[in-house]
């Protein structure tokens, strides 16, 4: 049908390497060293008619033989004139991966197809999901949610978004400054993602981390969603859609997003405000309760806006955080122990939230593009009470010292890295310190034994090894570096019951210059 449609070569051209029209009608699957691949460029607009009437006979004939349609989508991925290269699956194979397929090392998502609750394929615009977050979007007037009766209370309407349009970018000045690390999102499925996942990491905090059913006590009921960098706004549009303005704010340093964001949606409000200097406590304060962060990090600062986040959990200012950045950071914070990636940040973000990499997100999705892969990471931070549990009278700036102590010098032994810290804490004294580097481990906390007797994951593995001296940082979880602290520092008395017990700090992890005091 392809041939005889006598399509040119601009029409369906496969690179230097053009695929037979015959293998496209293949039934069996492709093994692994002949899997073929089909590309399909735009079409110039004289061959677009012939080349539309084409693709359709060829879908028909998909249906004709009873090849699956969710096969023909994964050929096509919904929309036949993008520049895809996609391998031919099998339904069942396609189920079994639910909605995605894989390309090399990448994961890719299926476009255009959803599954119902029954199992079935179905178009997303067929899906209730989908209809029903159109029906509420376009019922929607300068922002405000549909209904007016109760503001959203955690994230799950944003688990139901669809995908959107295509971000696009204003033409003109408005053009990515490398100064301030920009790279803005341009994916409309890339965005759907995002808010997706983030819709989940807000309401497990808010579900499971509150108390279980019931709220904090003083807090006001209802998600407080903070986006951080909205550029031109990719990912603040749905949000607004989704939430509306009233329990949604940005903070933007760029005025020219300060400008477009105020002048596109007129109740939003815009702080306009460096990510590095916000005070998140105070800002949880005034909006009633703990934030929840969304954002699409700069690069150059991923690191210390976690930390900053991390203090600010230390009063429960901040309960979930989901975020971009670079692969190979987010593969530190969910490293497990013994490997290269592992290092202070795995430490410190394993020890204050439940970690997770959502997906990677490759540099095609982003303008101008990046050198180097991203992905989406949720932090569901555990909450001061948790937080006091596992410090048990530890001092997290105690702590702070310890790994800085030991993992700049990472090749070198735990007794070796931590002399001079030891010498520092017994005060000159060499024969002490000798002695404090070669202990042996303090018994465990009552705390944490009651923890480990209820299964609790962090506290079993917490308990500091006979050995630990000898051994070298990375072979430590971030439970034993607790312990260790304590060891150095001394014991210290904890009661989880104590209104007057020492805060855990203000500033710990992010830099002095950073935030207010």
């Amino acid at each position: 049908i392809i041939a005889s449609s006598r399509i040119s070569r601009s029409a369906l051209h496969c690179g230097t390497d053009p695929m037979p029209p015959s293998t496209i009608f293949r039934m069996r699957r492709p093994r692994p060293s002949d899997v073929n691949t089909m590309a399909v460029d735009r079409p110039p607009p004289n061959v677009l008619s012939s080349a539309t009437a084409a693709l359709f006979a060829t879908v028909a004939l998909f249906v004709a033989v009873g090849l699956d349609l969710p096969q023909a989508a994964n050929a096509f991925n919904h929309d036949p004139l993008l520049l895809r290269r996609v391998p031919l699956l099998s339904h069942s194979e396609a189920i079994r991966q639910k909605g995605e397929y894989r390309q090399g090392r990448q994961l890719v998502q299926l476009s255009g197809w959803v599954q119902d609750d029954k199992g079935e394929w179905v178009w997303e615009e067929d899906d209730p999901y989908a209809a029903a977050a159109a029906s509420a979007a376009a019922s929607q007037v300068d922002g405000t949610p549909s209904d007016d009766s109760a503001a959203p209370i955690d994230g799950s309407e944003a688990m139901k978004y669809s995908a959107s349009a295509t971000p696009t970018l204003p033409s003109g000045s408005f053009r990515p400054k490398q100064s301030l690390g920009q790279n803005f999102l341009r994916d409309g499925n890339t965005v759907m993602k995002i808010v997706r996942s983030f819709g989940r990491d807000a309401s497990e905090t808010i579900k499971v981390r509150s108390d279980g059913e019931t709220m904090i006590e003083g807090e006001v009921p209802g998600i407080r969603l903070v986006e951080l960098g909205p550029g031109p706004g990719a990912l603040t549009d749905p949000l607004v859609e989704t939430f509306g303005t009233d329990v949604l704010q940005c903070i933007e340093i760029d005025p020219r997003s300060v400008d477009m964001l105020t002048e596109r949606h007129p109740n939003l409000r815009v702080r306009y405000e460096d990510v590095l200097q916000t005070d998140y406590p105070a800002l949880a304060e005034e909006e009633g309760g703990p934030l929840s962060i969304i954002g699409n990090l700069p690069y150059y600062i991923t690191s210390q806006i976690l930390f900053a986040l991390a203090d600010a959990s230390h009063t429960g200012a901040v309960r979930s955080a989901t975020v971009t950045m670079q692969y190979e950071v987010a593969e530190r914070i969910v490293s497990p122990t013994r490997c290269k990636a592992y290092g202070i940040l795995s430490v410190v973000f394993q020890l204050y939230a439940d970690c997770s990499i959502h997906f990677k997100i490759p540099p095609t999705v982003f303008y101008p593009q990046p050198k180097v892969n991203s992905a989406l990471v949720g932090l569901r931070f555990v909450g001061p009470a948790a937080l006091r549990q596992r410090f048990a009278g530890v001092r997290p700036a105690d702590l702070r010292r310890v790994l800085t102590s030991t993992f700049q010098q990472r090749r070198k032994t735990v007794r070796n890295s931590l002399k001079k810290l030891a010498i520092e804490v017994c005060k000159g004294n060499k024969e002490a310190a000798k002695d404090l580097i070669g202990a042996e481990p303090l018994p465990l906390p009552k705390q944490v034994l009651d923890a480990r007797e209820l299964g609790d994951c962090f506290a079993l593995s917490q308990e500091l090894p006979m050995d630990w001296a000898s051994k070298r940082p990375e072979e430590l979880t971030p439970g034993q570096f607790v312990e260790l602290t304590r060891l150095i520092f001394g014991p210290k008395e904890f009661d989880d019951g104590d209104e007057n017990q020492e805060p855990l700090g203000k500033k710990v992890w992010r830099k002095l210059k950073h935030g207010s005091d």
